[in-house]
């Protein structure tokens, strides 16, 4: 399966993603700011960034702008639960998969990723 990364600040909220993706065979790393997963990305290979928009530090828009630099080929899924957050991000679709609003379910949050990596693929 897919070696993820999970950029969120809120620790709940990382491991509900986190094992909701393990169950489906993935491989899971986490960062709880953007800064944090930036560096992982220089020195590891992903083949998907999951990120929320609002984190400290780094936020996920300045994140997915170096990520883009970075591996321009991985795919890119947002994550905020606010409106105005996902405006934010709207320049940046070209480079981003989707933006997916919080809260979100299990299922949801899964299939998301599933067409990411699907699209990804194509």
């Amino acid at each position: 399966m897919a070696k993820i990364l999970i950029a969120e600040d809120e620790d709940s909220l990382r491991r509900f993603v986190a094992r909701a993706l393990e169950m489906d065979g993935h491989e899971i790393a986490h960062a709880g700011d953007g800064a944090d997963a930036l560096e992982q990305l220089q020195s590891n290979r992903y083949d998907l960034l999951l990120s929320d928009i609002r984190m400290p530090v780094m936020d996920g828009i300045e994140l997915a702008t170096q990520s883009a630099k970075l591996a321009p080929d991985m795919p890119i899924l947002l994550m905020t639960g606010y409106a105005e957050q996902r405006e934010r991000a709207e320049p940046l679709m070209r480079i981003v998969i989707d933006v997916v609003a919080k809260p979100f379910s299990l299922p949801q949050i899964r299939q998301a990723v599933a067409e990411a990596l699907t699209a990804q693929a194509a």
